[in-house]
């Protein structure tokens, strides 16, 4: 059985009934986050049927340490960096284009992955929230940049040092919620992240001899929670 699911409804009530029917609980039992509200309609979709989205997740939902799948080793020749490389010059070239002014791109190559680095503070809307479009268009750049090669191409994306910046940020915010976890003796569930950030998170504080990290969810709900060692 799920542990988190979507529901839907005409309204809030409508859409945690209907979730908690498929999950066959109480509603003590579920952790209930409003996606969509009722509330949240805009002039235009004022005519649109109404729809309210809810989250549930179980609370008694077993916590299961991370399981960050390991990368399988890549090297790519000489060769495939340099065609990878040209693949996504040729994507890029006309992309830019698009964006705004002043826009710049860095191409750099290894035996490992291709790096690309895209450079203007007014490229936000092309991070996202918490960076889902910046790996929306890792993603597509992986594929464009194996195109013809006949080996697995791994390419990293940042745009204006966001990957740097997210990191220090969920550093500190490991550092913090593990001092408050110690202090109040309470476990502390933090909001669903990808699974590199949530990495991040394990990592900070493995060393830490009170604490522990472990990870509830389905993608893309999975989060972390930080918690006492027993």
């Amino acid at each position: 059985m799920e542990n988190t699911i979507i529901s839907e409804g005409k309204t809030t009530n409508e859409a945690i009934e209907k979730g908690l029917k498929k999950l066959n609980v109480s509603r003590n039992s579920v952790e209930i986050k409003v996606l969509e509200s009722e509330d949240k309609r805009s002039f235009f979709s004022i005519l649109a049927p109404r729809v309210v989205k809810v989250e549930l997740t179980l609370k008694d939902a077993k916590q299961q340490p991370e399981k960050i799948k390991e990368k399988k080793e890549i090297t790519l020749s000489k060769e495939q960096q340099e065609k990878a490389s040209k693949n996504i010059e040729n994507f890029l070239k006309d992309f830019i284009k698009s964006l705004p002014e002043g826009t710049t791109y860095n191409i750099g190559t290894s035996n490992e992955y291709i790096n690309v680095d895209i450079k203007n503070k007014e490229l936000g809307y092309l991070i996202g929230y918490r960076g889902e479009n910046l790996y929306a268009l890792q993603n597509i750049l992986t594929a464009i940049a194996g195109k013809g090669i006949d080996n697995k191409v791994r390419v990293i994306l940042d745009i204006e040092g966001y990957k740097q910046k997210r990191e220090k940020t969920l550093e500190e915010l490991a550092e913090k919620v593990a001092k408050t976890v110690i202090r109040t003796k309470k476990s502390v569930k933090l909001e669903p992240m990808q699974a590199y950030e949530r990495k991040i998170i394990h990592s900070k504080l493995q060393q830490n001899t009170k604490i522990e990290t472990t990870s509830i969810g389905e993608e893309p709900f999975r989060r972390v929670v930080i918690s006492l060692k027993k």
